[in-house]
């Protein structure tokens, strides 16, 4: 059994996204990137593999939270939208 990923916070909120997909193309460009990203990271944190340089690991989290963000305020202006 696959344990479910760390960095997958937005699984509650699936209908949402999937919305959102349907709707924006940039939506599903930027939530496509995170998945992207939040995988490499919890493959990276996971793994055997000691040489991984600090900056590069830093990176990758810096860039997986700054689309956690962006996707964090797409779904907040679903719920609030601007009148």
């Amino acid at each position: 059994m696959n344990r479910p990923r760390k960095y997958r916070k937005f699984t509650p909120q699936q209908q949402k996204i999937e919305a959102l997909e349907k709707k924006s193309p940039l939506f599903k460009r930027i939530y496509s990137e995170y998945e992207l990203m939040s995988d490499e990271l919890w493959d990276l944190e996971n793994s055997d593999v000691t040489n991984i340089p600090d900056d590069f690991l830093n990176a990758v989290k810096l860039q997986t939270e700054y689309l956690e963000d962006e996707i964090d305020d797409w779904l907040l202006n679903l719920e609030n939208p601007i009148q």
